[in-house]
């Protein structure tokens, strides 16, 4: 049972963790009511990544909480006509509820002050926003191809010019084709309502922190600040905004989570709304993409779940120790170890499973088990091949029968 002192709640770290899950859309009667775009208002935010292994990360955050749905109709929900959302920059690259397209001005504002981020804006970008009113939505390869030919980086003026008008919010992604986004005008994919909005950097700050607030459940100022990606001034303007209370968060006390310098008692921050009963029921066992939001700050990650989480795909392959794209497995409401997947034809591919320090192999083999063949069935394979486990007599246990 949650313990409220006058102007503070305790927690402890394994009620912390069960409201987190909560709020992650894990467990709770309502994880799974409304769907995929349900499921995208609960988080906030959703990350996108070009990687894909088993399938994409904004596929698999959607497997993780809902199950087996089936991609083209996760598709559908995040990209429908009209726009149910759009794309922005939040803890990174992510899909955003439609109706969050005001809270993101300060961050437009910023970057039309800059006219810079990764690359000089071309001087034919008010030729290319023409070209989107005449001939929109368009993509890159509408308007001359995204690359010059050289590494990843090396955008066309084109690409540059079409990221440059979406991050100030003259055009918008609210959909894809074959994975290119494409461009349209603002004023034709953001509904009237929301675009006459014009709210400011601290009325944009404070709501977001609420957002990012309930959709972590129990959040330390660093973990908000992840989640939205705030620096300098903006982080001074979230500070004001949790002490006047204009977020809506609550400050608790989360045992065995350090305490901010400066800080007296509370070290973390909390949707009330997530305090008013305790957390209850059981989650399905599932892999967990990297880029999920569940565990995208290492940091939290460990804190929360105990679990040291490195991504090595960018770690030459002679010094990784887990894997390539190494996805942890839920299961229990813990992340009891990890496994790195990969698909050969109809063959769900593990190269190498390994189970959490102090677990027993006999004890979570059946959902390790689970979250494989879960997993295999839901990209259309018939097969699961162990390649090397640790401990060893995990891959023993693994090609038996099931308890």
């Amino acid at each position: 049972m949650l313990r409220r002192t006058e102007s503070l709640t305790d927690l402890t770290a394994d009620e912390a963790r069960r409201v987190i899950l909560r709020a992650q859309g894990f467990v709770g009667a309502d994880a799974r009511r409304g769907g995929v775009r349900a499921m995208l208002r609960r988080l906030g935010a959703v990350q996108l990544d070009t990687i894909s292994v088993l399938a994409r990360s904004h596929e698999l955050v959607a497997y993780a909480r809902l199950g087996p749905v089936g991609r083209p109709a996760i598709e559908q929900a995040y990209w429908d006509a009209p726009a149910q959302s759009f794309e922005y920059w939040c803890h990174a690259a992510c899909i955003l509820p439609i109706e969050h397209w005001p809270l993101y001005a300060f961050r437009r504002r910023a970057y039309r002050e800059r006219r810079f981020r990764w690359h000089e804006v071309p001087d034919s970008v008010d030729k290319l926003l023409e070209q989107v009113r005449d001939a929109g939505p368009l993509t890159t390869s509408d308007v001359g191809g995204a690359k010059n030919g050289g590494p990843w980086w090396d955008w066309s003026d084109s690409k540059i010019g079409l990221e440059w008008l979406l991050d100030i919010g003259e055009v918008v992604c609210s959909r894809r084709v074959g994975w290119r986004r494409t461009y349209d005008l603002a004023e034709r994919v953001v509904p009237a309502d929301l675009l006459a909005q014009d709210l400011s950097d601290e009325e944009c700050i404070g709501r977001l922190a609420a957002i990012a607030g309930r959709s972590l459940g129990v959040a330390t100022r660093s973990d908000l600040i992840d989640f939205l990606r705030l620096r300098g001034g903006s982080t001074a303007i979230l500070d004001e905004a949790l002490l006047s209370g204009a977020t809506g968060l609550v400050p608790v006390q989360v045992s065995g989570w350090p305490i901010p310098r400066g800080a007296t008692a509370a070290n973390a921050w909390a949707d009330p709304a997530a305090l008013e009963s305790d957390p209850r029921g059981r989650h399905r066992t599932t892999l967990v993409s990297p880029f999920d939001s569940l565990i995208w700050h290492r940091g939290r990650t460990e804190r929360v779940f105990g679990f040291n989480y490195q991504l090595e795909l960018y770690v030459p392959k002679h010094k990784r120790v887990h894997g390539y794209f190494t996805m942890p497995v839920l299961a229990g409401g813990r992340l009891i170890g990890r496994i790195d997947p990969a698909r050969e034809g109809t063959t769900l591919v593990a190269r190498q499973l390994s189970l959490e320090p102090g677990l027993t192999s006999a004890k979570w083999v059946d959902a390790l088990r689970e979250a494989l063949w879960s997993a295999a069935e839901w990209v259309g394979c018939d097969t699961v091949r162990v390649e090397r486990t640790d401990p060893p007599e995990l891959a023993r246990l693994l090609t038996g029968p099931a308890a």
